[in-house]
């Protein structure tokens, strides 16, 4: 009576582990970071942004105050940022150095300092 069910759970075991190799690898070193971004009056917390080349990135940027926008030329990034709502932005960071970004939607006087980088080491 025992032979069946131990015959059902290791061809589960077996089908289970043949789908974990199906799944691809990530690139050698390769991570997803996740990071929170906060933009609010003439800022974003934190204004600089460390990941490695190659990661994958995720920023979940939450406008505090009123609306805002973010914009990173060098990943084509370009997203307003409604007050209150959490937006998420995903890129990879194909290339090393420091990039620039900004808010894109006109927040006030001091709106051209509203700014920050992403540093990929």
């Amino acid at each position: 009576m025992k032979r069946p069910v131990f015959r059902f759970f290791t061809m589960v075991l077996i089908a289970a582990a043949g789908l974990l190799l199906m799944v691809p690898a990530s690139p050698a070193g390769a991570e997803t970071n996740d990071i929170k971004v906060t933009a609010r009056k003439y800022e974003f917390e934190p204004s600089s942004i460390k990941v490695k080349k190659g990661d994958h990135v995720k920023l979940e940027v939450t406008a505090t105050d009123r609306d805002h926008g973010i914009k990173v030329d060098a990943f084509h990034i370009s997203q307003k940022l409604p007050k209150g709502e959490p937006v998420t932005i995903e890129f990879d960071a194909t290339e090393a150095g420091t990039f620039p970004f900004e808010c894109s939607v006109l927040c006030g006087l001091g709106h051209k300092r509203m700014k920050g980088e992403i540093v990929v080491e």
